[in-house]
């Protein structure tokens, strides 16, 4: 079985209770990447418009 290194500091796993990562500590660091949005997803950008989207009215459309 090949050997798997972490992905934070590509130390060797020597346990399995934080895989894939080494340590909790590589744990709690990916964790704030994600959470501070270093991490992003690539797709399209959204445009924004002040119109709604057909078929849904605002609250204002009520009165």
């Amino acid at each position: 079985m090949p050997q798997k290194n972490c992905p934070n500091c590509n130390k060797p796993l020597k346990l399995l209770d934080f895989a894939p990562f080494c340590c909790k500590r590589c744990a709690d660091v990916d964790l704030s990447r994600w959470l501070k949005g270093s991490y992003v997803i690539p797709g399209q950008s959204l445009e924004t418009t002040d119109d709604a989207p057909e078929g849904r009215r605002s609250s204002e459309d009520e009165f």
